[in-house]
């Protein structure tokens, strides 16, 4: 059975926790969406246990560098293990804005370039909205979320007979509501408790609240909620504060992990 271990919880700005990103794994083996902003996910992939060559695909949401900077670490990480003759590869999916970033940075950043090398079995796969892709037994269908800033895509995946919906790291747009629905997990975005949103501007960032977060959840019908992306302050607080505001809203489980934590689907 495939969980979710989240890598990074914190947004593009923290310090004492990691970017948001997360890894859909079953042991050893797993699916990578999004990277952080450095090689702090090296750090972040040894503490969790999982090692390159179990890395069976990512998916990278948008091209801020909080998502997409560590991914060229990731590039470089596995240079050396898709050259052996048994290993398939890895494919990474994107947008075609991500798919050009990604493409420039390796291509000037790493010593080896990018995708030349060992036959071409590092693979960028540009998707567009509605898409779907089969992955590690999961069932991406992929769409934009319409971001207010750049370009960003979120995703539907079905697995082990399970609906994940990652909604991104912006306020939900409706024209996505497609996409949305029936999820046993809703990850949502969530910068910081609404009764903090004077402190730390989340609307003015263009992300949501907590209280706004779980309002969504509640409409969209989802079973269980996971808020991610968050501000740093308080994090040995964060779950309990997190969670009770959540649940003024939304009745059903609330999830607000820490990084490194592993949740079940």
């Amino acid at each position: 059975m495939k969980e979710i271990t989240m890598l990074g919880t914190g947004n593009a700005a923290v310090h004492k926790c990691y970017n948001t990103c997360f890894a859909i794994r079953e042991g050893r083996e797993f699916f990578l969406v999004d990277a952080g902003g450095g090689n702090g996910i090296l750090r972040q992939l040894d503490a969790a246990e999982l090692e390159f060559k179990g890395l069976r695909g990512m998916f990278i949401t948008h091209a801020h560098t909080d998502h997409i900077l560590g991914a060229v670490w990731v590039v470089r990480m596995m240079q050396n293990v898709v050259k052996k003759p048994e290993h398939p590869g890895l494919t990474i999916w994107c947008h075609d804005e991500a798919a050009a970033a990604l493409r420039f940075m390796c291509d000037n950043l790493l010593a080896n370039g990018s995708f030349g090398y060992a036959g071409g079995k590092i693979r960028i796969v540009e998707v567009r909205d509605g898409d779907s892709f089969d992955c590690f037994g999961i069932r991406f269908t992929v769409f934009d979320i319409f971001s207010t800033k750049k370009k960003q895509f979120g995703f539907r995946a079905e697995m082990d007979g399970k609906v994940l919906v990652c909604l991104g790291d912006e306020p939900y747009n409706p024209r996505c509501a497609a996409y949305v629905h029936d999820a046993d997990l809703l990850m949502s975005e969530a910068f910081c408790l609404d009764a903090d949103e004077a402190k730390f501007h989340a609307h003015e960032k263009h992300h949501s609240t907590v209280r706004e977060a779980a309002a969504l959840a509640k409409s969209l019908g989802a079973k269980r909620l996971l808020i991610y992306h968050t501000e740093e302050t308080d994090l040995n607080h964060r779950r309990e504060r997190y969670t009770a505001e959540a649940s003024l809203e939304f009745a059903g489980p609330i999830l607000v992990p820490d990084d490194l934590e592993t949740v079940e689907l």
